[in-house]
Protein backbone atom coordinates (compact mmCIF):
# COMPACT_ATOMS: atom_id res chain seq x y z
CA UNK A 1 0.00 0.00 0.00
CA UNK A 2 3.06 2.27 -0.01
CA UNK A 3 4.54 4.44 -2.73
CA UNK A 4 6.11 3.06 -5.88
CA UNK A 5 9.74 2.23 -5.13
CA UNK A 6 12.76 1.30 -7.20
CA UNK A 7 11.68 3.28 -10.29
CA UNK A 8 13.66 5.70 -12.42
CA UNK A 9 11.31 8.72 -12.52
CA UNK A 10 11.07 10.73 -15.72
CA UNK A 11 10.71 14.50 -15.76
CA UNK A 12 8.29 14.32 -18.70
CA UNK A 13 4.94 15.97 -17.93
CA UNK A 14 2.88 14.25 -20.66
CA UNK A 15 2.62 10.67 -21.85
CA UNK A 16 3.62 11.65 -25.38
CA UNK A 17 6.72 13.44 -24.09
CA UNK A 18 7.61 10.36 -22.06
CA UNK A 19 7.25 8.08 -25.09
CA UNK A 20 9.35 10.37 -27.27
CA UNK A 21 12.15 10.28 -24.69
CA UNK A 22 12.53 6.49 -25.01
CA UNK A 23 14.79 4.54 -27.38
CA UNK A 24 12.86 3.17 -30.38
CA UNK A 25 12.70 -0.42 -29.14
CA UNK A 26 11.52 0.59 -25.67
CA UNK A 27 9.00 3.03 -27.13
CA UNK A 28 7.47 0.33 -29.34
CA UNK A 29 7.16 -2.06 -26.39
CA UNK A 30 5.65 0.54 -24.06
CA UNK A 31 3.20 1.68 -26.74
CA UNK A 32 2.00 -1.88 -27.29
CA UNK A 33 1.46 -2.40 -23.58
CA UNK A 34 -0.21 1.00 -23.30
CA UNK A 35 -2.62 0.03 -26.08
CA UNK A 36 -3.70 -3.03 -24.08
CA UNK A 37 -4.24 -0.90 -20.99
CA UNK A 38 -6.39 1.67 -22.78
CA UNK A 39 -8.47 -1.03 -24.44
CA UNK A 40 -9.39 -2.70 -21.16
CA UNK A 41 -9.53 -0.02 -18.45
CA UNK A 42 -12.89 0.60 -16.83
CA UNK A 43 -14.61 3.80 -17.95
CA UNK A 44 -13.51 6.56 -15.60
CA UNK A 45 -9.90 5.48 -15.03
CA UNK A 46 -7.59 8.22 -16.34
CA UNK A 47 -4.11 8.19 -17.87
CA UNK A 48 -1.33 10.68 -17.23
CA UNK A 49 2.20 11.02 -15.89
CA UNK A 50 2.26 9.77 -12.32
CA UNK A 51 5.32 9.32 -10.08
CA UNK A 52 7.64 9.68 -13.07
CA UNK A 53 5.99 7.07 -15.27
CA UNK A 54 2.82 6.50 -17.28
CA UNK A 55 0.12 6.13 -14.68
CA UNK A 56 -3.51 5.02 -14.59
CA UNK A 57 -5.55 6.27 -11.66
CA UNK A 58 -8.97 6.96 -10.18
CA UNK A 59 -9.44 10.77 -10.35
CA UNK A 60 -10.54 12.92 -7.42
CA UNK A 61 -13.82 13.52 -9.24
CA UNK A 62 -14.65 9.88 -8.47
CA UNK A 63 -12.63 9.28 -5.31
CA UNK A 64 -12.10 12.65 -3.54
CA UNK A 65 -10.04 11.09 -0.75
CA UNK A 66 -7.19 10.42 -3.16
CA UNK A 67 -4.14 8.28 -2.42
CA UNK A 68 -3.64 7.77 1.32
CA UNK A 69 0.14 8.30 1.02
CA UNK A 70 -0.54 11.72 -0.52
CA UNK A 71 -4.24 12.74 -0.67
CA UNK A 72 -3.41 15.46 -3.22
CA UNK A 73 -2.68 12.67 -5.70
CA UNK A 74 -5.40 10.54 -7.33
CA UNK A 75 -5.71 6.88 -6.36
CA UNK A 76 -3.12 4.81 -8.34
CA UNK A 77 -4.45 1.83 -10.28
CA UNK A 78 -1.56 0.81 -12.53
CA UNK A 79 1.64 2.13 -14.08
CA UNK A 80 4.10 1.50 -16.92
CA UNK A 81 7.79 2.41 -16.70
CA UNK A 82 11.00 2.00 -18.69
CA UNK A 83 13.83 1.18 -16.28
CA UNK A 84 17.57 0.93 -16.84
CA UNK A 85 17.70 -2.86 -17.08
CA UNK A 86 14.08 -3.72 -17.88
CA UNK A 87 10.53 -2.44 -18.31
CA UNK A 88 7.93 -2.61 -15.55
CA UNK A 89 4.19 -2.92 -15.27
CA UNK A 90 2.74 -2.03 -11.87
CA UNK A 91 -0.66 -3.57 -11.12
CA UNK A 92 -1.93 -2.27 -7.79
CA UNK A 93 -5.23 -4.00 -8.50
CA UNK A 94 -3.47 -7.33 -7.97
CA UNK A 95 -1.38 -6.26 -4.99
CA UNK A 96 -4.41 -5.66 -2.80
CA UNK A 97 -6.68 -8.46 -4.02
CA UNK A 98 -5.48 -11.98 -3.24
CA UNK A 99 -8.12 -13.59 -5.43
CA UNK A 100 -7.23 -11.56 -8.50
CA UNK A 101 -3.54 -12.11 -7.84
CA UNK A 102 -3.99 -15.89 -7.69
CA UNK A 103 -6.03 -15.88 -10.90
CA UNK A 104 -3.41 -13.75 -12.67
CA UNK A 105 -0.46 -15.93 -11.72
CA UNK A 106 -2.32 -19.08 -12.79
CA UNK A 107 -3.37 -17.54 -16.13
CA UNK A 108 0.19 -16.35 -16.78
CA UNK A 109 1.57 -19.83 -16.03
CA UNK A 110 -0.85 -21.34 -18.56
CA UNK A 111 0.50 -18.99 -21.22
CA UNK A 112 3.87 -20.71 -21.01
CA UNK A 113 5.76 -17.49 -20.35
CA UNK A 114 8.05 -16.94 -17.36
CA UNK A 115 6.70 -14.49 -14.80
CA UNK A 116 9.12 -12.13 -13.03
CA UNK A 117 6.88 -10.45 -10.47
CA UNK A 118 7.09 -9.00 -6.99
CA UNK A 119 3.99 -7.96 -5.04
CA UNK A 120 2.71 -5.68 -7.79
CA UNK A 121 5.59 -5.10 -10.21
CA UNK A 122 5.99 -7.24 -13.33
CA UNK A 123 9.44 -6.94 -14.89
CA UNK A 124 10.15 -7.81 -18.52
CA UNK A 125 12.72 -7.14 -21.25
CA UNK A 126 10.89 -8.45 -24.33
CA UNK A 127 7.30 -7.44 -25.05
CA UNK A 128 6.90 -10.63 -27.10
CA UNK A 129 7.58 -12.76 -24.05
CA UNK A 130 4.68 -11.59 -21.93
CA UNK A 131 1.01 -12.60 -22.46
CA UNK A 132 -0.68 -9.31 -23.35
CA UNK A 133 -4.07 -11.03 -23.47
CA UNK A 134 -3.72 -12.10 -19.83
CA UNK A 135 -2.74 -8.57 -18.83
CA UNK A 136 -5.72 -7.18 -20.72
CA UNK A 137 -8.11 -9.55 -19.01
CA UNK A 138 -6.63 -8.77 -15.58
CA UNK A 139 -7.33 -5.07 -16.19
CA UNK A 140 -10.85 -5.64 -17.49
CA UNK A 141 -11.73 -7.84 -14.51
CA UNK A 142 -11.21 -4.97 -12.05
CA UNK A 143 -13.90 -2.29 -12.10
CA UNK A 144 -13.47 1.03 -10.34
CA UNK A 145 -16.07 0.02 -7.77
CA UNK A 146 -14.34 -3.29 -7.00
CA UNK A 147 -10.93 -1.63 -6.88
CA UNK A 148 -12.02 1.00 -4.37
CA UNK A 149 -13.69 -1.69 -2.27
CA UNK A 150 -10.51 -3.78 -2.09
CA UNK A 151 -8.37 -0.66 -1.54
CA UNK A 152 -10.47 0.47 1.41
CA UNK A 153 -10.46 -3.05 2.83
CA UNK A 154 -6.67 -2.89 2.91
CA UNK A 155 -6.79 0.55 4.52
CA UNK A 156 -9.10 -0.82 7.17
CA UNK A 157 -6.62 -3.56 8.00
CA UNK A 158 -3.84 -1.00 8.38
CA UNK A 159 -6.01 1.40 10.38
CA UNK A 160 -5.96 4.18 7.77
CA UNK A 161 -9.10 6.30 7.36
CA UNK A 162 -11.15 5.71 4.24
CA UNK A 163 -11.88 8.24 1.54
CA UNK A 164 -15.18 9.00 -0.16
CA UNK A 165 -16.73 8.08 -3.47
CA UNK A 166 -18.86 10.66 -5.24
CA UNK A 167 -22.42 9.83 -6.30
CA UNK A 168 -21.28 9.89 -9.91
CA UNK A 169 -18.21 7.88 -8.98
CA UNK A 170 -17.42 4.19 -9.17
CA UNK A 171 -20.91 2.92 -9.89
CA UNK A 172 -21.65 5.61 -12.42
CA UNK A 173 -18.34 5.17 -14.19
CA UNK A 174 -18.74 1.42 -14.39
CA UNK A 175 -22.24 1.79 -15.80
CA UNK A 176 -21.33 4.44 -18.35
CA UNK A 177 -22.41 3.49 -21.84
CA UNK A 178 -20.68 6.27 -23.74
CA UNK A 179 -18.07 5.81 -26.39
CA UNK A 180 -16.03 2.68 -25.68
CA UNK A 181 -12.29 2.91 -25.14
CA UNK A 182 -10.38 2.11 -28.32
CA UNK A 183 -6.75 2.63 -29.17
CA UNK A 184 -4.42 2.11 -32.12
CA UNK A 185 -2.12 -0.86 -31.73
CA UNK A 186 0.79 1.46 -32.36
CA UNK A 187 -0.16 3.38 -29.23
CA UNK A 188 -0.04 6.71 -31.08
CA UNK A 189 -3.16 8.13 -29.48
CA UNK A 190 -3.83 11.86 -29.60
CA UNK A 191 -3.30 13.33 -26.15
CA UNK A 192 -3.78 16.73 -24.58
CA UNK A 193 -2.42 17.08 -21.06
CA UNK A 194 -2.29 20.20 -18.85
CA UNK A 195 0.85 21.53 -17.20
CA UNK A 196 2.22 19.40 -14.35
CA UNK A 197 0.66 20.10 -10.97
CA UNK A 198 2.81 21.76 -8.31
CA UNK A 199 6.41 21.25 -7.34
CA UNK A 200 6.03 17.47 -7.22
CA UNK A 201 5.01 17.36 -10.87
CA UNK A 202 8.01 19.52 -11.79
CA UNK A 203 10.22 16.80 -10.35
CA UNK A 204 8.44 14.10 -12.34
CA UNK A 205 6.40 13.03 -9.32
CA UNK A 206 2.70 12.95 -8.66
CA UNK A 207 0.05 12.84 -11.35
CA UNK A 208 -0.64 15.23 -14.20
CA UNK A 209 -4.33 14.79 -14.81
CA UNK A 210 -5.93 15.15 -18.25
CA UNK A 211 -9.24 16.95 -18.56
CA UNK A 212 -12.39 15.06 -19.51
CA UNK A 213 -12.11 16.67 -22.94
CA UNK A 214 -8.54 15.38 -23.30
CA UNK A 215 -9.59 11.82 -22.50
CA UNK A 216 -12.46 12.15 -24.96
CA UNK A 217 -10.01 13.36 -27.60
CA UNK A 218 -7.75 10.37 -26.97
CA UNK A 219 -10.63 7.94 -27.37
CA UNK A 220 -11.86 9.73 -30.49
CA UNK A 221 -8.40 9.68 -32.03
CA UNK A 222 -8.13 5.96 -31.39
CA UNK A 223 -11.57 5.33 -32.84
CA UNK A 224 -10.53 7.02 -36.10
CA UNK A 225 -7.69 4.54 -36.35
CA UNK A 226 -10.33 1.84 -36.71
CA UNK A 227 -8.99 -0.52 -34.08
CA UNK A 228 -11.77 -2.58 -32.52
CA UNK A 229 -11.81 -3.04 -28.79
CA UNK A 230 -11.49 -6.57 -27.48
CA UNK A 231 -13.23 -7.17 -24.19
CA UNK A 232 -14.02 -10.31 -22.25
CA UNK A 233 -17.57 -11.64 -22.33
CA UNK A 234 -17.88 -10.88 -18.63
CA UNK A 235 -17.10 -7.22 -19.15
CA UNK A 236 -19.39 -7.04 -22.17
CA UNK A 237 -22.27 -8.42 -20.11
CA UNK A 238 -21.56 -6.03 -17.28
CA UNK A 239 -22.07 -3.09 -19.62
Amino acid sequence: MGRYTGIMPSKATTVQAYLKSLPADRRDAIERLRAVMLENLDEGVEEGMSYGMIGYYIPHSIYPGGYHCDPKQPLPFAGIASQKQHMSLYLMCLYQDAGQDAWFRAAWAKSGHKLDMGKACIRFKDINKIPLDVIGEAISRMTIKDYITSYEAQLGKSGVARGEVTKAGAGGAAAAKGASRKTAASGLVAEKAPAARGAAAKKGLGATQPTAAAMKTARAGAAKAGVKKKVSSAVAKAR
